[in-house]
């Protein structure tokens, strides 16, 4: 159930993103399984799964982001980045 609504509200963010046009940072998922970013924005805190070769687009105002390899990061809201053996690699 908390898996569920992790992504019910990732999914909610992810559609306000989209419907005001902002710009929103995007992540890649260059690797072979699905991998969870922790993401961190306005105080909420949600998991975003990105599967395998996918990408996924969030943060369009700011956010704080930790990695599958707990690596964290701050993110403006405008960047590209892939996840590659679980870390960040921005392009």
């Amino acid at each position: 159930m908390k898996a569920t609504l992790s992504v019910l509200a990732a999914s909610l963010a992810l559609g306000v993103a989209a419907i005001s046009g902002a710009a929103a940072a995007t992540v890649t998922n260059k690797d072979a399984q699905a991998q969870v970013l922790v993401v961190t924005e306005s105080g909420n805190k949600i998991e975003v799964v990105v599967e395998a070769g996918a990408t996924v687009s969030f943060c369009p105002a700011g956010c704080f982001v930790t990695m599958p390899s707990g690596d964290r990061e701050t993110f403006a809201g405008n960047e590209a980045i892939d996840i590659v053996n679980g870390a960040a690699v921005l392009k």
